[in-house]
């Protein structure tokens, strides 16, 4: 009867895994089909090469995304038309349909938080469902961020307690502003942790109900508070940093790593590493924080974004692998499709996708984006890199 019972037992693993792995007789090949995606922090920019970034998402299997709202003007109205000196939710997500992310299904767009953020905008917004989240950025502390407030200034805010009380997202660019280069990073604090020490835990006990989404995280003080935290606060994480440190990027100069918040050290790595591999956790999920640029270095500075459209699910993949990460086993497999097709979703209320992508572990080159506005470089263009895994189909 045990016997009996164990046969049954690997029959099921085999049926499980057939799904996924393919062997040849002249050599191993391995697939994974998986539910597309969700990329919950992207940039779609404005203007004509919005239709070639989206559709680099569609072509790598993403079933819907978070559009950041860091455009120019900011996405800082719910609703209306365009003004000189914000776009709404509503237009602006009209342009990206038009530009062909009406194939996705699930589009957000956040509410850049600015001082002109009123409590009416949120509730009229919830009300209307234009409303599902709002961008928190540090004062010039990223791409367009110059509309942002302090987050001291925010904390205890009626508009926040109105977020709470409509169950709107926060999504927060977790970093401290306005520090001295020393302050900013150094072998002991950075701008990151500053905030996750002295900023969040003010937060969280101004506005426990809030709904909060830590993005790109990338030191372990930040992984660590987001695992202690209530249920109701989660984390994005980009491939990037999950890949790399800031020795990848300054042995070099390899520009094309620049992004905010730049990456981290290897002991940050591991700690972002062993959150996302941790047996059933549902907190943190992928948001590639994608960021084109046709010109990457410029006179008066590097252009902060690593651009990952077409290449994030195999990067992701390469970074669980060395995170030692089995995809031949059902368990590595369901540990990368919960971070990311599955926790995201959960996370923001709307369910996974029932439609399916698969990736190859094959070898793939990427090609340089063109676009109306200009060539862009993919981060393994800039990095000499070759994929260890491609899509297929």
């Amino acid at each position: 009867m045990k016997s009996r019972q164990t046969a049954e037992k690997r029959s099921e693993v085999f049926a499980l895994l057939s799904c996924h792995l393919q062997t040849s007789r002249y050599g191993k090949t391995m697939t994974i089909t998986l539910p597309k995606w969700f990329d919950l922090h992207t940039h779609f920019r404005q203007g004509p090469a919005m239709a070639a970034y989206v559709k680099a998402h569609l072509d790598m299997g993403c079933a819907g995304a978070l559009a950041m709202p860091n455009t120019q003007p900011p996405v800082a109205r719910v609703s209306g038309p365009a003004q000189a000196d914000a776009w709404s939710i509503e237009g602006y997500s009209a342009e990206l349909r038009a530009a062909g992310a009406a194939s996705f299904e699930q589009l957000i767009v956040p509410l850049y938080l600015t001082r002109q953020t009123t409590t009416a905008m949120i509730a009229e917004g919830a009300a209307s469902g234009l409303l599902r989240a709002c961008k928190y950025y540090p004062p010039h502390g990223t791409t367009n961020s110059e509309h942002g407030m302090p987050m001291d200034d925010l904390i205890g805010s009626e508009v926040l307690r109105a977020m709470e009380d409509h169950g709107i997202v926060l999504c927060i660019h977790g970093e401290q502003h306005a520090l001295s280069g020393p302050d900013y990073i150094d072998a002991q604090q950075n701008a990151e942790t500053r905030f996750y020490t002295e900023r969040m835990p003010r937060l969280l006990e101004a506005h426990p109900r809030l709904r909060i989404v830590c993005e790109h995280i990338t030191t372990r003080t930040a992984a660590e508070f987001v695992a202690a935290a209530p249920e109701h606060v989660g984390a994005t994480i980009t491939p990037q940093h999950l890949l790399y440190t800031l020795g990848h990027l300054i042995q070099g100069l390899k520009y094309h790593l620049y992004c905010l918040p730049i990456v981290k050290f290897q002991d940050d790595r591991a700690a972002l590493r062993q959150a996302v591999t941790r047996a059933g956790q549902a907190k943190f999920f992928a948001g590639t924080d994608s960021a084109p640029h046709t010109t990457k270095a410029t006179a008066c500075g590097c252009a902060a974004g690593c651009f990952t459209g077409g290449c994030a699910p195999q990067l992701y993949a390469m970074a669980f692998e060395e995170a030692g990460v089995d995809f031949s086993t059902a368990v590595g497999q369901a540990m990368f499709e919960h971070f990311l097709c599955l926790n995201g979703p959960a996370f923001y209320g709307f369910p996974a996708s029932q439609q399916k992508f698969t990736m190859e572990k094959a070898p793939q080159k990427m090609e340089l984006l063109e676009t109306p506005a200009g060539p862009v470089t993919p981060l393994p263009v800039g990095l000499s890199l070759e994929l260890t895994w491609s899509l297929v189909g």
